[in-house]
């Protein structure tokens, strides 16, 4: 699988990962719906990634080959990627080590957590020369925001799920499944493949 490949399939893991593991607080009859659609959506991207896969142009592997793991399209990273994802693991660790043993709101977890991941596509945005990263970035980080703003003022739980967990959630799958659609012109389909799929 090629870095973009790759890169899809983690942000849509992340997208199902946020949708099962908060809409158990809705009721059964929303709830269901919702998390067949995330897993249609990531099987979607599976599907989508396997004929993409069979698909990729040698020019891709022989990019990887001359550019190392480091900004190009191939299977590799780069350091800039791994530092972006040491800082995202040790700010989640922290986070919520202050919020479970400090300050006692465990309701603010999943806020924290949609707040870092959001943080952490502006750094991808940044390592990768990504723009379209900055979008979803915002968005995910906003939600976190709003997630422990919720948190903090008492609101139900739902709540704070839906926002800072189901919504998060549904960025991720629906930018990863928008950077799957065929575009014509290639130039504008590099820029755009991964609008918001990286995690």
């Amino acid at each position: 699988m090629t870095k973009d490949q790759t890169g899809r399939l983690i942000g849509a893991a992340f997208g199902l990962v946020f949708v099962q593991a908060n809409a158990g607080t809705l009721p059964t009859a929303v709830a269901t719906p919702l998390r067949l659609l995330a897993i249609a959506a990531f099987l979607g991207v599976v599907v989508s990634g396997r004929r993409r896969g069979r698909a990729a142009p040698a020019a891709e592997t022989a990019g990887a080959a001359t550019t190392g793991t480091d900004g190009g399209t191939g299977t590799g990273f780069g350091r800039r990627y791994w530092y972006v994802v040491a800082a995202e693991a040790l700010g989640l660790a922290a986070g919520l080590l202050v919020i479970s043993r400090v300050l006692h709101v465990p309701q603010a977890a999943v806020g924290w957590i949609a707040f870092v991941v959001g943080v952490h596509f502006f750094g991808l945005a940044v390592a990768w020369r990504r723009p379209a990263l900055h979008v979803l970035a915002a968005s995910i980080t906003a939600c976190g925001v709003a997630g422990l703003v919720l948190a903090a003022q008492g609101a139900p739980v739902t709540a704070v799920r839906v926002t800072a967990g189901i919504l998060p959630g549904v960025l991720l799958l629906a930018s990863v499944r928008l950077s799957d659609r065929p575009d014509p012109d290639p130039a504008a389909s590099a820029d755009r493949v991964l609008s918001g799929s990286r995690g």
